[in-house]
């Protein structure tokens, strides 16, 4: 997966894996080479635990109260997770890798979701990142929107509060 200069990918991704945690090494080594990830060693159950802690601490960035709170959750993430940038041409490309050669996918995604969350924060608004709007939803998802101001995981949410709003008028 390259990231882009807004971490949408990296971000989007871990939106999917929180919202809908894979079960087995199999499950999240398919869903992260869906996402684009070239997987250059095999998936471990010790992956799918890295990944756990990682998706919790995240979990805490997307619910944190404030904005200072947010970025002192994530700047955590980034201190754990993160090396020095280096580039690298494994993937067919040139591109940057914000950890150390060889590690293994969980260590992978801890350091691909902090980064790509920095990115996209800093990128297109520390407030991009949020829970569902909809009580009943409790999905996460990044706003890649143009405005900003996306308030929905969905269509269907959206669309589901919309008609709640109606109902309520008449």
């Amino acid at each position: 997966m390259h990231l882009n200069p807004y971490g949408a990918d990296a971000v989007n991704l871990a939106a999917d894996l929180v919202n809908d945690r894979p079960a087995t090494a199999d499950e999240l080594a398919a869903r992260c080479r869906a996402a684009g990830l070239v997987l250059e060693m095999p998936v471990s159950e010790s992956d799918l635990d890295q990944l756990t802690a990682t998706l919790a601490r995240w979990e805490a960035v997307v619910d944190a109260p404030d904005d200072h709170e947010r970025a002192r959750l994530l700047n955590g993430m980034l201190a754990a997770a993160a090396a020095y940038p280096r580039l690298t041409d494994h993937a067919g490309g040139w591109h940057l890798h914000y950890r150390d050669d060889d590690r293994p996918l969980g260590a992978v995604l801890d350091s691909l979701i902090a980064v790509g969350t920095a990115l996209h924060l800093a990128g297109r608004g520390i407030h991009r990142l949020r829970r569902c709007t909809v009580t009943e939803c409790a999905r996460v998802f990044a706003d890649t929107s143009r405005t900003g101001r996306r308030r929905y995981c969905s269509p269907r949410c959206a669309n589901r509060d919309a008609v709640r709003r109606h109902r309520s008028r008449g």
